[in-house]
């Protein structure tokens, strides 16, 4: 573990495969330095010592970015700056010229990150975030990302054989990224990557990743609804652009009022809270009626709520069977599980 993330040891096609495969990953970043220090100059020394030269091109566009946690240097764009300088330094004094800043669509993206006494720098080898799978056309309103989306697929522990409902699908992210996993379909299929701005890039590995196969699985019940009909039309925009619309059935329903699509299965959803739609006494009379919904409708279901509301279980009136912590960006927020049975849970 490192802070922010995790860390693994391997070649270049396992950066590839994981770029090109990871659901849940947001970045991979190479690390090419680290150092003690106390001061701007003694990251700016350290920086200009490492060969950049080595790793990409002068002609390459560069972008800095700088994250630290209990650093004692009073500026992070200062000490940004400095990193800036010193790669650039170190092309000038090599060959005379320098790389060109690009803070919009960098070639290479440079991460530095500060603790209290030490630096780490990294290449970033994903380019854009790695959510971000190419697929997506028509915007719902406060859509998931999708590796999120695609984490909390797996959370809920649902196989491709079992019947699987997004009943407030919105632009359909839940779906999309259940049905690529179920079709196996790599995430990064529609998308460019950074390390193949970098010098180290091998493009026949690149092509032996890119043409790996994983399990397909041909029978998928997937179903989405929406009260919405602007959701339900971005929804089919992304599930076409994504490749996977044919095994998808969609429909305008509202899920206080529609049936479940099969005896048993996997329920997940997004609903509206506070901080991204609705008011709160809204959602305070909406939740009993979901919660009487659930136990109407779907006995034999698995049900499965993301939200950042944390009186869901209490307001809904059902007990959850698991509450994972997870976060949408800084916004902290529970998956609940609820396992609905005929009658009632209490005793």
């Amino acid at each position: 573990m490192v802070p922010g993330g995790v860390s693994y040891e391997g070649d270049w096609s396992a950066c590839y495969r994981v770029n090109f495969w990871s659901r849940i990953a947001s970045r991979v970043l190479w690390r090419v330095g680290d150092f003690d220090y106390r001061s701007e100059h003694d990251v700016y020394a350290a920086t200009k010592a490492l060969d950049w030269l080595a790793h990409f091109k002068v002609e390459r566009t560069l972008r800095v970015n700088v994250t630290a946690q209990k650093s004692p240097l009073k500026s992070l764009e200062f000490v940004t700056l400095r990193i800036k300088d010193a790669v650039c330094d170190r092309f000038r004094e090599k060959t005379g010229r320098r790389p060109s800043v690009d803070r919009a669509r960098p070639d290479v993206r440079v991460h530095a990150f500060l603790d209290g006494t030490h630096a780490t720098l990294y290449l970033d080898t994903s380019g854009e975030p790695l959510f971000k799978r190419g697929w997506r056309h028509g915007v719902a309103d406060a859509p998931l990302r999708e590796n999120l989306a695609a984490g909390i697929i797996q959370l809920t522990g649902w196989q491709p054989d079992e019947p699987l409902l997004d009943p407030m699908c919105g632009g359909g992210t839940l779906l999309v990224e259940a049905a690529a996993m179920a079709r196996g379909r790599a995430p990064g299929a529609k998308r460019a990557f950074g390390f193949e701005k970098l010098s180290t890039f091998d493009a026949q590995a690149w092509s032996k990743v890119k043409s790996e196969q994983r399990e397909k699985h041909a029978e998928l019940r997937l179903f989405g609804s929406d009260t919405d009909p602007k959701a339900l039309n971005a929804a089919r925009r992304n599930l076409a652009e994504a490749g996977i619309e044919r095994w998808v059935q969609l429909e305008r329903s509202d899920i206080l009022e529609r049936g479940a699509p099969a005896p048993r299965g996997v329920m997940v959803a997004n609903p509206p809270y506070g901080e991204r739609l609705g008011s709160a006494d809204e959602l305070a009379a909406f939740y009993p009626r979901l919660g009487d919904a659930l136990k109407k409708n779907f006995a034999g279901w698995r049900c499965y709520f993301f939200t950042a509301d944390l009186r869901l279980p209490k307001l809904i009136r059902l007990q959850p069977s698991r509450r994972t912590p997870l976060f949408n960006g800084a916004l902290e927020c529970r998956l609940y599980e609820f396992v609905i049975v005929s009658g009632s849970h209490r005793g």
